[in-house]
């Protein structure tokens, strides 16, 4: 199980200070700032860092605007990494730099990093929850927040030209799993060292809100469950920020709960809890887009409204 989750997700902003601020007040822990550069550094370890657009450590790709630039792939071990490198360089340049970052360009020009990554053990511990005849607290209220918090970097989604090419590259030369596929929007896949149901998400950049152009769309942050969840959404919606496209709600595909904002530093930022969690023993499945997107959202936008028919099945060009 060599690669463990993301490791770093390196943006090109074009306002620093406002995207500094955004995520200062998103919840991720600030390591330090400086007039070239933000750095937040999560519980388990990984790191969001921001830079200016047009900063010479930027790296140069076919993907477009602001946002992740590069993403950071962690690791479990030198003997991995050098494993990767060695069959990469097969076909590609791969430069590794003097922190043990190896640089590379996927088929599909998307930038990528790969580094050796201690991802440190994150405990949760969400209240019990309560329903008539199924009492799970008694005599016990839940947690009182001032804040969201999030520990972990959950997932990264790109807008690609081709989502089945791009998704073959990251199964066949970086060893991810294919959780599920959204008919003609995307494919969900997960790291073969990772758990959750996904770590990257890649779109069909016709997709609504992508724009027909290879670009990032957004990244997801795991906080511990609705409460915390929604008193971030609060924060944010109390100091003038906008949600995101889908706003607030709940995934069919991937069960997850999601609250998604729009980013000064390009994309969206999305608060996540309560996903699936996946080995080897899943068996990938197919969703009609819109039957997957929801079981429920705050603020549907018109294509989501209406009765949408029950349509899942098992993934077919696996021959399952």
């Amino acid at each position: 199980m060599p690669i463990v989750g993301v490791e770093t997700a390196l943006y090109g902003v074009e306002d620093l200070a406002a995207s500094t601020k955004f995520f200062e007040d998103f919840g991720l822990p600030l390591l330090h700032k400086s007039e070239t550069e933000s750095h937040f550094s999560l519980e388990e370890g990984s790191n969001v860092i921001l830079r200016n657009l047009n900063d010479a450590s930027i790296p140069t790709s076919k993907y477009v605007g602001t946002g992740v630039k590069e993403t950071i792939w962690g690791i479990d071990s030198e003997a991995s990494l050098d494993r990767l490198v060695n069959d990469l360089s097969r076909d590609r340049e791969v430069i590794r730099d003097g922190d043990g970052v190896a640089h590379f360009l996927t088929d599909c020009g998307m930038a990528l990093g790969l580094k050796v990554f201690n991802r440190k053990k994150v405990t949760y511990a969400p209240d019990p929850i309560n329903a008539p005849g199924n009492v799970n607290r008694m005599n016990q209220t839940r947690k009182w927040r001032k804040r969201a918090l999030p520990k972990t970097l959950n997932h990264v989604v790109f807008g690609v030209a081709d989502y089945k090419a791009s998704a073959a590259f990251f199964r066949e030369r970086l060893g991810f799993r294919l959780s599920d596929h959204q008919k003609g929007i995307g494919m969900y896949l997960r790291c073969d060292g990772a758990l959750e149901h996904h770590n990257l998400f890649l779109m069909d950049y016709n997709t609504p809100g992508i724009g027909g152009v290879p670009r990032f769309h957004h990244a997801n942050f795991g906080v511990e469950d609705i409460d915390e969840l929604m008193i971030g959404a609060n924060i944010l919606a109390s100091k003038g920020y906008e949600p995101g496209f889908l706003g607030t709600g709940r995934h069919r595909i991937s069960s997850a709960l999601f609250s998604y904002w729009k980013c000064p530093a390009g994309g969206e930022a999305e608060y996540g809890t309560d996903t699936d969690y996946l080995d080897d023993n899943w068996v990938p499945r197919e969703w009609e887009f819109r039957f997957g997107t929801m079981i429920w959202m705050q603020s549907p936008p018109p294509f989501m409204q209406g009765e949408i028919a029950w349509d899942v099945d098992f993934y077919k060009e696996f021959g399952v």
